[in-house]
């Protein structure tokens, strides 16, 4: 990660409609409380020193995942000419988290930021070498224009947020 692919992060992620926003551990939960609007659901996250507030369901049922208004969920990665989030498969059910609400904040540490696909690739491979799930690649709100009109929110989340954790 470098100062450049950080800050083309978040101009790629400007361009496809993301708000970014920065915290630091030990001010994520104040960066991250006027994000949720409840009922929200999230996915432990595996940054030390971070945690969820206490108002965010982490151990969802498919009817909490069905009525979330906010999902939050950590991001493996982030491929900073895209402006893409990588959401690695888990245990903790990372996927239906990001898919299901109509708002996803994606936690991703700016030292995880990778320059550009090829990186991100790279990564991917290793990541299956060493036995990890599926990952979904994650750019912008989902949107589908093929019926005529863009319309938002058609196989996910109408807007997403991407929290950059700085500092590790």
């Amino acid at each position: 990660m470098t100062a450049e692919s950080l800050a083309t992060f978040e101009s790629s992620l400007d361009e496809v409609g993301v708000e970014c926003v920065r915290a630091t551990a030990g001010g994520f939960e104040e960066a991250v409380a006027p994000l949720l609007e409840e009922p929200a659901v999230g996915a432990p996250l595996p940054f030390e020193g971070v945690s969820l507030p206490d108002e965010v369901n982490t151990d969802p049922t498919v009817a909490d995942l069905e009525a979330a208004s906010t999902g939050v969920t950590a991001a493996g990665y982030g491929i900073a000419d895209y402006g893409s989030v990588v959401i690695q498969g888990g245990p903790a059910g990372e996927e239906p988290v990001s898919l299901y609400a109509d708002e996803h904040v994606a936690v991703v540490a700016a030292d995880d930021v990778l320059s550009d696909m090829g990186a991100a690739f790279d990564r991917l491979a290793a990541d299956v070498r060493d036995g990890a799930g599926q990952s979904i690649i994650a750019t912008g709100p989902s949107a589908t224009a093929d019926m005529g009109a863009l319309v938002k929110g058609a196989h996910g989340p109408m807007d997403v947020t991407v929290v950059l954790l700085e500092g590790r």
